[in-house]
């Protein structure tokens, strides 16, 4: 029996169900903010666009917009936050129908490796030309945005580090962070030769290179 305090379970029920329909509601209207904003960027292939172009491709009101996301450059920041938890999402995927922790280990930084590359057919701006301005201007969101990926490595290393396949004093986390950061980079750099003019970095090679760094010999 409830105190005189204590709301109805009736009307509890009533309240939950109304922010929960509310809730699905705010979800489905960002959606078609960010899909609007995906197909706008790929037809230009670049983020060169305004709010109204988004708001008028969503069939929303402008409003309605502001409601969820303060402007422009937050609405990049959540396509970019998006497609790098997909990345993690697909890296994960590759790695389980692995059953070594090194061998998943090995195919989530070749798949890393290849999914950073520049790709000439096709057009990134998300990456090429946001994401550059982004870890200057904003480093602690490019954290926030590559948190999935992190978390991904820093499991797959410590798997790693329980079968006994890591170096003596190696720390996951701490690997995952220089692993993830020395991929990406060789990986956006590698379309362009080097001063031999020989061919750009492999998957295999970068493999390689993280290994020797956290792998026991």
């Amino acid at each position: 029996m409830s105190t005189p305090s204590e709301e109805p379970a009736w009307k509890q029920r009533a309240v939950e169900r109304s922010i929960q329909s509310a809730k699905v509601r705010a979800e489905q209207r960002v959606q078609r903010f960010l899909d609007a904003a995906q197909v706008i960027i790929t037809e230009k292939g670049s983020t060169d666009f305004t709010v109204q172009e988004v708001v008028d491709r969503s069939r929303q009101s402008l409003r309605s917009f502001y409601l969820h996301f303060d402007g422009k450059h937050e609405l990049l920041l959540a396509l970019f936050e998006d497609a790098l938890a997909r990345a993690a999402d697909q890296i994960r995927a590759a790695a389980v129908g692995h059953r070594k922790p090194l061998a998943k280990l090995k195919t989530a930084v070749q798949l890393l490796f290849e999914l950073s590359r520049p790709d000439p057919n096709a057009q990134r701006p998300l990456f090429t030309d946001f994401a550059p301005q982004l870890l200057v201007s904003h480093p602690a969101e490019v954290k926030v945005a590559h948190a999935p990926l992190l978390t991904l490595f820093t499991e797959l290393l410590a798997e790693s580090e329980e079968a006994g396949e890591l170096r003596q004093g190696a720390n996951p986390h701490r690997m995952a962070a220089l692993v993830m950061q020395t991929v990406m980079f060789n990986a956006q750099s590698s379309g362009a030769p080097d001063d031999e003019g020989a061919h750009p970095i492999s998957a295999d090679e970068i493999w390689e290179f993280c290994a020797n760094g956290f792998a026991k010999h």
